[in-house]
């Protein structure tokens, strides 16, 4: 029995598609528990970004500009309010991210690449959700990256909320990859501001001249994926390598990761990038990737639902298709990875521990789905 039920065109123009109780689960036998996969909902248009909402309903992202809501198997319209995206490329509506107090506040933030003069440019906005779901109120900009550019690729862009509420985001380096190594260019970083859009004062080129205040640390080529380990606040990056070299770090304040002075991947020319995989003032990754697995979104696993994958991060691949774990030690110290569901749904683009410790995937597909992990039960 394979799995889910496809959705009719039509189904989803008005507002409907397979519920879950329709489908039918795929079972794949993990290394450490069995899992099973629900399609929660089908008929998106190249999703993005997902987050659970108080009452259990999801809130995504769909990058041709879309922000919907999926409850009970249904697809809401498009919620109203959104700011001016600009599409191009891998450019669009990115990442959705509630604030701590959302259940209060109803504050989400927003990633997006916005149209600017010479081209477009990353931008992150803050908004309320109408007590309808209908619209965003109180749309405000709070970053537009420097020098947009006429390039369609790599505008990041995940957000992490620090413990203190402040948001950390990733730009990639706009496909000019010597920006990742200007301090004084948003392009290539790892971006920190307050939620207000104010900078931090603990932001280390504040005050100092050598760099823009809002930049945390350089050498980026195309972080997709960020988030911190909720039981000891480590901020972990992914991101997109050229020919290989997909890494994982974990970006220190002034630090510089290396893009495209160093790398463990090659130009798709195959010619060699950088000096080689080293070289003084550069930070190594925590882990890389030869060849390329195009890495989407990392999460890290703190749940109930399965406690032999504590600590272990959680990456989705879109060329290859999977959901990669990737098991730590005591120290922190990457030391060996299982990919699993192979091809199985297609492209992964994001992935979201749920507060139920479910895991949830997007496909990147034209015909996108909401994916849901559990653990299998003993008697299906």
């Amino acid at each position: 029995m394979r799995r889910w039920l496809a959705l009719t065109s039509a189904a989803a123009m008005v507002l409907a598609c397979a519920p879950a109780s329709w489908a039918e689960p795929l079972y794949v036998q993990s290394k450490k528990a069995e899992l099973q996969v629900d399609t929660l909902i089908s008929g998106l248009d190249h999703p993005w970004s997902v987050e659970v909402l108080p009452d259990g309903a999801y809130i995504v992202t769909e990058l041709g500009g879309n922000l919907r809501i999926v409850r009970n198997g249904g697809l809401s319209a498009p919620i109203s309010g959104l700011p001016k995206i600009a599409l191009r490329g891998q450019g669009g509506l990115l990442d959705v991210a509630l604030a701590p107090d959302f259940a209060q506040s109803r504050t989400l933030f927003l990633t997006y690449s916005t149209p600017g003069k010479g081209g477009a440019g990353t931008a992150l906005a803050r908004a309320k959700l109408s007590e309808d779901e209908k619209s965003l109120e109180e749309l405000k900009t709070l970053f537009v990256m420097s020098r947009p550019s006429t390039r369609g690729q790599h505008f990041g862009s995940r957000i992490a909320i620090a413990p203190d509420g402040s948001l950390f985001f990733g730009i990639g380096d706009r496909g000019e990859m010597d920006r990742a190594q200007n301090p004084r260019d948003h392009a290539g970083s790892i971006l920190h501001i307050n939620a207000d859009g104010s900078i931090p004062a603990s932001n280390p080129y504040v005050g100092t001249g050598d760099g823009l205040p809002e930049v945390w640390s350089k050498g980026h080529r195309n972080p997709q994926g960020i988030v911190f380990d909720p039981k000891d606040g480590t901020l972990l990056t992914v991101e997109h390598g050229a020919r290989g070299g997909d890494e994982i770090n974990a970006p220190a304040a002034g630090r510089n990761y290396g893009w495209p002075n160093i790398s463990y991947g090659k130009h798709y020319s195959g010619a060699d990038i950088g000096v080689g995989t080293t070289a003084e003032g550069y930070e190594q990754p925590l882990y890389y990737w030869d060849p390329s697995i195009a890495p989407g979104a990392i999460d890290v696993y703190r749940g109930k639902m399965f406690p032999e994958w504590d600590g272990n991060l959680l990456v989705a691949a879109l060329k290859y298709q999977m959901l990669a774990r990737l098991e730590r030690d005591d120290a922190g110290a990457i030391v060996s990875e299982e990919r699993m569901l192979d091809g199985e749904f297609g492209r992964i683009r994001d992935v979201k521990v749920a507060p139920d410790g479910s895991i949830l995937l997007l496909t990147d597909e034209d015909d996108g789905a909401l994916l849901r992990i559990s653990r299998a039960p003993a008697d299906h």
